[in-house]
């Protein structure tokens, strides 16, 4: 069956660091783009950042430029979102994703669809 399974989130301090992964199981994830979203209360689900299929290719919003770093281990169909300098307003649920791109290995955009979630892990900054 097709799953992406989050884990890696909780509470930490506002400076603190984070590390979430999504192990992807019944395909093969470095087929495919890797998103990562979140959302906040009262908020619209925001894009993070993404990934290329080839991992060499990324795009980040302004908002995430600098503390938010994807990634991707081919040997454990994982990605990963590492997120430092943690801030209160991180405060969100979060989200990976991932969209099948047959031809293009060198690209990823938030603004396409995406095509498989993960169920979604919490992330609480405070102190």
């Amino acid at each position: 069956q097709v799953q992406l399974v989050e884990s890696g989130g909780g509470l930490v301090q506002p400076g603190g660091s984070l590390r979430l992964s999504c192990t992807a199981s019944g395909f093969t994830l470095n087929l495919y783009i890797i998103g990562w979203f979140r959302q906040a209360p009262g908020k619209f689900r925001e894009g993070i950042g993404c990934l290329s299929r080839n991992g060499h290719v990324s795009h980040y919003a302004d908002s995430a430029k600098g503390r938010f770093t994807i990634s991707r281990n081919d040997d454990t169909n994982t990605a990963y979102l590492q997120i430092n300098n943690l801030a209160p307003e991180d405060t969100a649920l979060y989200y990976c994703a991932v969209a099948y791109n047959r031809y293009q290995t060198d690209w990823c955009a938030l603004s396409r669809t995406f095509d498989y979630w993960g169920q979604g892990i919490q992330v609480t900054v405070s102190s």
